[in-house]
């Protein structure tokens, strides 16, 4: 491997860590692993990475050290005791946890001297390597630049800004989105198969659709941030209507109706409250209550 490129360490060798050490072995980057359990690091090491036996001497092999563990009460087990080893060098945690935890953690990190990136991985572990992918980031200003030469061979990074928590946060509403869409899809694609649609042949539609969808968003995202609902496209009185639609189809075909029933009855909501002739966006104001 080449001394050239930046040393990693890796820290946490579950499915996720494992794919980014292998992600950094195999761009040639001179990598340290280390695992509460030794043995998981033995197909790395096999590919050339260094097992450090104790997380001190992981933290001292390299300037970069990436953390990826069940949880942040175990980030913190893990680096607290090694603080003073870690001043100077950049911890980019990768964990999934909230936004307050990743404050907390970022704090923690600057009282320490320590460079600190809170990430959050918007893939599955095949994924990652992959630059058509993300990884959000949020820290300490100037860091992700400094090494985004190195983070890059993850997936595209995604720069936040300086509060460490965003990245946390964009994270929990997108795995939400995430849940809404495939809930959406599956109970779209059991509807229409139980007339006999492949699911395949479905999907091939839905995924055109997408397209038109994230239009309706950007535009919707503009009326959100203005406070403004326009019904211009279609109103909630066309969405209420159309949904009666649905859920007929649904009940004719002995489809669980609770998925488009919840909103059905914010839509409901909205209109009994004035707000028929407003867009979509509307129902933001639902949720925010």
């Amino acid at each position: 491997m080449s001394t050239k490129r930046t040393p990693v360490t890796v820290i946490g060798l579950g499915q996720m860590g494992a794919a980014l050490a292998g992600a950094f072995l195999d761009a040639g980057h001179p990598t340290t692993v280390h695992n509460r359990t030794p043995g998981k690091a033995a197909p790395l090491v096999e590919r050339g990475a260094v097992l450090a036996p104790t997380v001190a001497e992981a933290v001292a092999a390299s300037e970069l050290v990436v953390v990826c563990v069940l949880d942040y009460p175990a980030v913190r087990s893990l680096l607290g005791p090694v603080a003073e080893e870690l001043r100077g060098r950049t911890v980019v945690n990768l964990t999934s946890g909230s936004p307050e935890q990743a404050r907390e953690e970022a704090a923690w990190a600057a009282g320490h001297g320590i460079g600190y990136l809170d990430g959050g991985i918007m893939t599955t572990p095949p994924g990652i390597g992959d630059r058509s992918n993300m990884v959000l980031y949020a820290g300490s200003p100037g860091l992700l630049e400094q090494h985004r030469a190195t983070l890059e061979l993850l997936a595209d990074p995604v720069d936040l800004g300086e509060d460490a928590g965003l990245a946390s946060l964009y994270d929990a509403g997108l795995l939400g989105l995430m849940w809404s869409m495939f809930g959406g899809w599956l109970h779209a694609t059991a509807l229409t198969g139980a007339d006999g649609v492949p699911a395949k042949e479905f999907t091939a539609v839905v995924v055109r659709s997408l397209r038109t969808m994230a239009w309706f968003m950007t535009t919707y995202a503009e009326q959100i941030d203005a406070g403004e609902y326009p019904g211009d496209d279609a109103t909630l009185d066309v969405h209420l209507a159309s949904m009666a639609h649905l859920l007929h189809a649904g009940e004719e075909r002995g489809i669980d109706d609770r998925l488009p029933r919840l909103h059905l009855e914010m839509v409901k909501e909205a209109v009994a409250a004035g707000h028929g002739g407003d867009s979509y966006a509307r129902i933001i104001e639902t949720f925010r209550k």
